[in-house]
């Protein structure tokens, strides 16, 4: 009696068929990622099939863009998008290198195999060819960094070349400029969440800068200051709304309207309370991941402290990391809970827009490249490849030896 290992319907390849089967799905991968590769390369339009209008549509010649973003069957095209998966975090740049590059090696893998040699014996000899390869890569690698001039050229090259082949080369030398300077802020440090990117439509794409400072991309509140010296920052995410009942749809029966204007009286005291005791922390700057009603709101106006409400989750993170501070989200040991600091808190205009900018941040190496562009898609192909270059220039501040 047989004893079936396979779910109904399930396909089994062996021998020669599976290894073909593998060579010519990663094959098929590099032959459609390679024509972005290169400063002449092309871009891509993806298209979502649920996608309407501008939702769901990508133009972008990034490698790993491009294959996170196209649903794949066979098991070697998985493999090859995972490694241009962890291309991109490590690295940030040679996405499509990666891919392009393991579809030629098996290309002519494959080529080995139709001689008869056997898949082992060829794997040793890549291994060989890798050895021989890094030892060249070795004996190549110069180091400029202690001379500062020479070192500053060499990052502007190596950023210009990572923008060659992006949507940004017709301005690589300004865009290296605005990456070179970002990376230089972070004093040799990796972590880029201290390098906010702000995209706002509207504009060319060479009106784009890099600025001093975080910019949050949000609003100041209705009768708040609009600049704050000294700025003591506390980042919180906690509710500021008065009405309970409203929020969590619970029911009351009051035999007059005196009971209900109670009940809200007791709401607005029990709120009035708690911007007294965030108060009492000595801050002059409120900023809330969630919505802080009118009630509030007024309440920090008059206490002389701007409120920041509805603050997006990752832009609260990097404000928290940049100004040396905590988010918090209880208030009853104020003790415990470490505020951020920085030299100004003001608004400004970018566009059309209102935001806020932080400056003189407790980690000086905070700034912000603002983005411009006409379209949405052109903004976020931007940030994309600004982001590999910063990425790039990063390693390369790391490990400073370059061919």
């Amino acid at each position: 009696m047989s004893t079936q290992l396979f779910n109904e319907g399930a396909t089994q390849e062996r021998a020669e068929n599976a290894r073909m089967s593998n060579i010519i799905g990663a094959i098929a991968v590099g032959d459609l990622v390679k024509s972005t590769l290169g400063p002449k390369g092309m871009d891509k339009i993806l298209q979502s099939s649920t996608g309407r209008g501008d939702d769901g549509l990508i133009v972008t010649n990034d490698g790993a863009t491009i294959l996170k973003s196209i649903p794949l069957d066979n098991a070697a095209a998985k493999v090859l998008v995972n490694i241009s998966k962890v291309q991109d975090d490590e690295v940030g740049d040679g996405t499509t290198s990666v891919c392009v590059l393991a579809a030629e090696i098996l290309r002519q893998a494959e080529q080995l195999l139709d001689q008869r040699i056997h898949p082992q014996t060829i794997i040793d000899g890549f291994r060989l060819a890798t050895a021989s390869a890094r030892e060249a890569l070795e004996r190549s690698a110069v180091s400029h960094k202690d001379d500062e001039a020479q070192w500053r050229e060499d990052l502007l090259s190596i950023a210009r070349t990572t923008l060659s082949s992006k949507v940004l080369a017709a301005d690589k030398d300004k865009f290296a400029v605005v990456c070179v300077d970002a990376v230089l802020r972070l004093k040799g440090s990796t972590n880029l969440d201290r390098i906010q990117i702000i995209k706002k439509a509207g504009g060319k794409v060479s009106d784009s800068y890099l600025s001093d400072g975080f910019i949050l991309n949000k609003k100041i509140g209705v009768n708040q200051p609009r600049l704050i010296k000294g700025a003591r920052i506390l980042v919180a995410n906690t509710p500021m709304d008065t009405d309970k009942v409203k929020v969590f749809g619970a029911k009351i029966k009051v035999s007059d309207t005196a009971q209900l204007a109670d009940l809200e009286r007791a709401e607005r005291e029990k709120m009035r309370a708690k911007v007294q005791k965030i108060a009492a922390m000595g801050i002059n700057v409120f900023v809330n991941r969630q919505l802080i009603y009118n009630w509030p709101e007024q309440l920090f106006a008059d206490a002389g402290i701007m409120a920041i409400e509805h603050a997006d989750f990752d832009g609260v993170e990097r404000l928290a990391l940049v100004t040396g501070g905590e988010i918090a989200s209880s208030f009853d040991a104020p003790e415990l809970i470490k505020l951020g600091t920085c030299d100004s808190v003001e608004e400004i205009i970018i566009g059309e827009d209102r935001m806020i900018k932080f400056s003189g941040a407790a980690a000086g190496q905070a700034c912000t490249v603002v983005l411009r562009g006409g379209t949405g898609q052109m903004l976020d192909e931007a940030e994309r490849s600004i982001h590999d270059a910063i990425a790039v220039l990063s390693q390369t501040i790391a490990e400073p030896r370059i061919v």
